[in-house]
């Protein structure tokens, strides 16, 4: 086992290890956690409570999780004078898979989130957000069961890598010099005035992203993998996550993916094998008669690339691909609401993935039950985390759901392989809000609702298991 400065590992217990892309999980894996700042204490009380009923009841005993609490955040910056101590760094390093509750962020400087600084620190590039409907669960939309997505966002790179210049300092007056006098920027608004960001978007971080997103759904029989985006303003960053999100399924997984636009011809020349390339084309790009010589080229050459999928793709095959698409970021918040249905695993970039994950947490009941993890398929490291902030004033009072914990601890389940614990808990908590067992956030919603603290709610889950 690995030596610490300040803390102990645990006498029993294995380490999660990684071989060949696969994780190697012992019956007693040690797993460090963070029990968060504000409400964090009284959340992971209640969820680990779940976590061990759980494996105990699924596994009869011949599991169990050997707990390494480590720290980050206030309590660690009381206990240590640091708000991130490497001995925790370390841990997660050394143990694969970690579990977290809500951090504060510093105030005066260090880091700009807790959060963030793990996931750069250990290059947790994919945060996998799940948002499915509980039954019963209060919902601002009609129909949140139509909500059933999984949300790929890449979480090392865009706006949230940090690269920006303050307003007035000498290096954004740097970077503004340069944009302007070296590579001829000119709409710059107010450049004596203006905060300078740049957002980064690598072909690396995009197919790995990607890839990711289409195995999940290959292995989980999932419909579709749509890539949302910003395309058609930031060409040359949302729009090459775009292409190159196309470009890894149609060459990485060809056998088994169609594109939207390939289903689409595929699909004309099935329903008459006599089309022509450009009756085809017409019929795909309405505007086709309007186009130049050249532009009706490409298209044309599209349609044959794509007919050339007729062997492997044709005669109806296409139906039971995986499809890949594309929408635009701000239709897709409008269509997330009218159009659930169509959406299953969407990936994204890492703003993108911020504003649509909370949208639709917010159509299953919220982010108090929402469940997130921060995860690199390469090395095995993740870290399973609540997804809401630490509520301070609700500290200590048993009173907040502690749902987005123990939900994020299902996903940390079945990343381990221990899927039958997993569904237990998945089972007792829809049994629990079934019978109207919850706490505040939903009770002062539900009719006929019976109130339980955050540690009561824990004990329902189980009950109901």
């Amino acid at each position: 086992m690995a030596s610490f400065k300040d803390i102990v590992a645990p006498k029993n217990g294995e380490k999660i290890s990684i071989d060949d892309g696969v994780l190697v999980v012992p019956d007693s894996p040690v797993i460090p956690f963070i029990e968060g700042d504000g409400t964090g204490p009284d959340i992971w009380k209640a969820s680990q409570y779940v976590f061990d009923k759980a494996v105990e009841k699924a596994y009869g005993g011949k599991r169990k999780i050997e707990w390494l609490e480590v720290y980050a955040g206030e309590k660690a910056f009381k206990k240590f004078g640091d708000w991130l101590p490497e001995d925790t760094i370390a841990a997660f390093r050394e143990y694969l898979v970690g579990i977290k509750g809500p951090l504060t962020t510093p105030i005066g400087g260090g880091f700009r989130s807790l959060n963030v600084a793990l996931r750069q620190i250990l290059d947790l590039f994919v945060c996998l957000r799940p948002v499915r409907y509980f039954q019963g669960v209060p919902s601002p939309v009609t129909n949140p069961q139509n909500v059933d997505m999984v949300i790929f966002r890449e979480n090392t790179e865009d706006i949230y890598a940090g690269i920006e210049w303050a307003e007035g300092t000498s290096e954004v007056k740097k970077v503004i010099n340069f944009l302007q006098s070296e590579m001829g920027v000119k709409n710059i608004r107010f450049p004596e005035t203006s905060g300078i960001g740049i957002k980064p978007i690598s072909k690396e971080g995009t197919f790995r992203l990607a890839k990711a997103a289409i195995e999940y759904a290959l292995k989980h029989n999932r419909k579709s993998v749509t890539l949302v985006h910003k395309g058609n303003i930031m060409k040359f960053t949302e729009g090459a996550f775009k292409n190159w999100g196309y470009e890894v399924g149609v060459t990485d997984y060809r056998d088994k993916v169609v594109t939207e636009r390939e289903s689409w011809i595929i699909g004309n020349k099935d329903a008459n094998s006599n089309l022509s390339v450009e009756e085809n084309a017409a019929m795909i790009d309405p505007g086709y008669g309007m186009m130049t010589d050249s532009q009706k080229s490409d298209i044309c050459s599209e349609i044959e690339a794509s007919l050339k999928l007729m062997p492997t793709h044709g005669n109806g095959q296409y139906k039971e691909k995986l499809l890949i698409k594309d929408t635009i970021a701000d239709i897709t918040l409008q269509q997330v609401l009218t159009r659930a249905k169509e959406f299953d695993v969407v990936a994204t970039m890492n703003l993108n993935g911020d504003y649509l994950s909370d949208a639709l947490a917010a159509q299953v009941g919220g982010i108090g039950i929402a469940p997130g993890a921060n995860i690199n398929y390469t090395t095995g490291h993740a870290i399973f985390e609540a997804t809401h902030g630490t509520a301070p004033k609700y500290a200590n009072l048993d009173k907040v759901n502690p749902g987005s914990v123990v939900l994020s601890g299902v996903l940390m389940l079945e990343h381990m392989g221990w899927q039958e614990a997993a569904d237990l808990i998945n089972n007792g908590i829809e049994k629990a809000i079934a019978h109207k067992k919850v706490t505040y956030d939903f009770h002062r919603q539900m009719e006929g609702a019976t109130l339980l603290k955050c540690s009561e709610f824990g004990k329902a889950i189980v009950d109901n298991m």
